[in-house]
């Protein structure tokens, strides 16, 4: 009887809109949700006779049915923070988190350390990112991000970078003399170097003009600061020579002796090497320290050790790294935060508590790390907000409810025509 199929097909129309209303106060519900996406329900029709077989039209439906509920992946909006540890996907991706439950992706990147040092979500899940190795290079093995190192081992200086420029013009008839070498040299410069104890020593190296094109520099050092040496007066402990051409270049460059013993319980023969820049004779431009016709002059020093230092603060690089900034001044990257890219983000399955899982439908995650391979770029000291229109859901609720009413009254006439049917008799 056609009445009493109408009267179903009203009741699918109240089962649909129900669901919808679901979904809508979902959205509602999660307006505040740091990396929520929306979703909407997406209807089919259901067709159940046919009054023509499989001659085509003439076909009556028999109501509607929630057929998908698809999430929406757009950008939320970038707020920013004052935690150091959040961090916001701008683009495709997600992170990648570990837990009791396995593997899980979010886009809520508020995150912070637990008493282990380990980078974790509000749930306890492990943020995975690309490991450094102790250099702070990061590597292509994955695992926790974490802080272990709290305390960073002091480093003896091994390379002393220079950049100068030594007058042409200076008189070559001055000879040196290590008992007043300020007096005795044309050009002195210092450096800041480093022992095996991390102890810092000022070492001052002295440039005197041989012949024409040619120079000798000395690094020395106050004696009571090295073994054998004497209070008052400079120690000796590297000499080399400088060629030039008639460009004014570095022709080449040579290191006769580098052997310094500081005292305190230091590495002794510490063997420091002087780099005046890419000679000409091994393929530089030998520009990096000149000879010109101008006033000696050191325009920078660069070394590449420091002493201990302990941990004062981290914070997340634009490329995702975690850098650990120490009380010495010196930086190292930890780690990289990786995302993973699904070719299908709607097909993900929903796990709560901002997780996402792998399903049949989304595919398998390709992992790496930001702005690679179509994935994001990151963003430190922001969250994603959620992507809840409010304005746009109250219309959708206003929609959804027009569509119950309607059909309450498809079902309400639907049942006065039966109850006309059953008083034909009486």
């Amino acid at each position: 009887m056609g009445i009493l199929s109408s009267l179903y097909t009203g009741i699918t129309g109240l089962k649909g809109q129900g669901e919808a209303l679901s979904i809508y106060a979902d959205n509602l519900a999660n307006a505040s949700t740091n990396g929520f996406k929306v979703s909407r329900p997406e209807f089919s029709d259901v067709v159940a006779k046919s009054l023509k077989g499989l001659l085509g039209g003439n076909q009556i439906g028999r109501g509607t049915r929630l057929q998908a509920v698809n999430p929406i992946f757009s950008q939320g909006s970038i707020i920013q923070t004052e935690s150091p540890t959040d961090i916001a996907i701008m683009g495709d991706g997600f992170f990648v988190i570990e837990g009791l439950e396995g593997r899980a992706f979010t886009r809520s990147g508020a995150f912070h350390f637990d008493k282990d040092g380990k980078l974790i979500n509000a749930d306890g899940y492990h943020v995975m990112g690309f490991q450094a190795d102790k250099n702070g290079r990061v590597t292509s093995k994955m695992g926790t991000i974490s802080v272990d190192r709290t305390v960073i081992d002091a480093k003896k200086t091994e390379n002393v970078d220079l950049f100068m420029n030594l007058n042409l013009k200076a008189d070559k008839m001055l000879q040196f003399n290590p008992e007043s070498p300020d007096e005795t040299s044309h050009f002195a410069t210092g450096v800041t170097v480093y022992d095996s104890a991390g102890t810092a020593h000022v070492v001052t190296l002295y440039f005197n003009k041989m012949e024409d094109n040619q120079w000798q520099w000395r690094a020395m050092v106050p004696g009571q600061e090295v073994v054998g040496g004497e209070e008052g007066k400079m120690s000796q402990q590297a000499t080399g020579t400088l060629t030039f051409d008639t460009d004014g270049g570095l022709l080449s460059q040579t290191i006769e002796e580098s052997s310094f013993n500081f005292r305190g319980g230091a590495q002794p023969d510490h063997f420091i090497k002087f780099n005046f820049g890419k000679d000409k004779e091994n393929g530089g431009d030998g520009l990096e320290v000149t000879h010109f016709g101008t006033d000696s002059e050191a325009y920078k020093t660069i070394q590449d050790g420091f002493t201990a230092g302990t941990l004062k603060g981290l914070t997340f690089n634009d490329d995702g790294t975690l850098t650990a900034v120490y009380s010495n001044g010196e930086n190292l990257n930890l780690a990289q935060v990786v995302l993973a890219k699904f070719e299908n983000p709607e097909g993900l399955f929903k796990a709560g508590g901002n997780r996402f899982r792998e399903s049949r439908l989304s595919g398998q995650p390709t992992i790496g790390a930001p702005q690679t391979g179509g994935r994001g770029s990151v963003s430190p000291k922001t969250i994603e907000s959620s992507t809840t229109d409010i304005a746009n859901e109250f219309i959708n609720l206003m929609g959804a409810q027009r569509n119950f009413q309607a059909n309450t009254r498809v079902v309400k006439t639907s049942d006065q025509m039966m109850q006309e049917i059953l008083s034909i008799k009486g």
